[in-house]
């Protein structure tokens, strides 16, 4: 793989059996993302953005093609070389947080640490700065049902990124959130993603969020277009 390229996509295809036959997802896509690089996809609903992530983040199978992340080729591992690959080296925030309710936020954001194997001492420290740095120092007790929606999606923020995953793949994570809440986890997320050094692909339906990204990539009839 080329120098400073984090993921290559080459010829990659989905489709699904609909009542009238067959129906495209993503057809033959190809594309290139680069160490820190933040990518918006836009495009219609049911455009198939959420596919593109599912396959990407390996929870889906394509019906043709390959993804190779740094020296990884994705649909070549199997499912326990898969999930490995998952909690070590790509994050995931979706529109609705998924955190686990009886779970503390300080205790969601260890998870993914505890599960890899980290003591629990290292995990709380690491879990601890980073939901500091994203402004919920008082917020560390609290079990999701009583965080907002803007800090509970902080909250969803700093477990993808606590085991510095190298992609983070975001789909649309301010979508129930109001426009000032909205950007003020955007911004935190797109800050942090730089100071990690994460590359992000992000599908959203708001131009205005993805305008602020490094690039954007219009997926539309199962390609995708650029939108330079």
């Amino acid at each position: 793989m080329k120098e400073n390229i984090l993921l290559r996509v080459a010829g990659l295809s989905k489709s699904y059996q609909g009542p009238s036959g067959s129906l495209d997802i993503l057809d033959h896509i190809s594309m290139e993302l680069s160490y820190g690089e933040f990518l918006a996809v836009v495009g219609e609903s049911g455009s198939g953005k959420s596919t593109l992530l599912q396959v990407l983040g390996t929870l889906d199978n394509p019906d043709e093609g390959e993804a190779y992340l740094a020296e990884h080729m994705l649909f070549s591992l199997n499912q326990r070389e898969r999930a490995h690959l998952r909690n070590r080296s790509i994050g995931f925030v979706y529109q609705a947080h998924h955190l686990i309710p009886e779970l503390s936020a300080l205790e969601n954001v260890m998870l993914p640490l505890l599960v890899r194997g980290e003591g629990k001492k290292e995990a709380e420290e690491k879990s601890v700065d980073l939901l500091v740095r994203l402004g919920l120092k008082d917020r560390l007790s609290h079990v999701p049902a009583k965080l907002s929606g803007g800090e509970a999606q902080r909250v969803a923020v700093a477990r993808a990124l606590v085991g510095k995953p190298s992609l983070l793949l975001v789909d649309e994570p301010t979508g129930n959130l109001d426009e000032v809440t909205a950007d003020e986890v955007f911004e935190a997320m797109q800050q942090l993603c730089r100071e990690e050094n994460a590359a992000v692909i992000m599908v959203t339906h708001s131009m205005a969020l993805a305008g602020r990204a490094d690039r954007v990539l219009r997926l539309k009839q199962g390609k995708l277009l650029s939108e330079a």
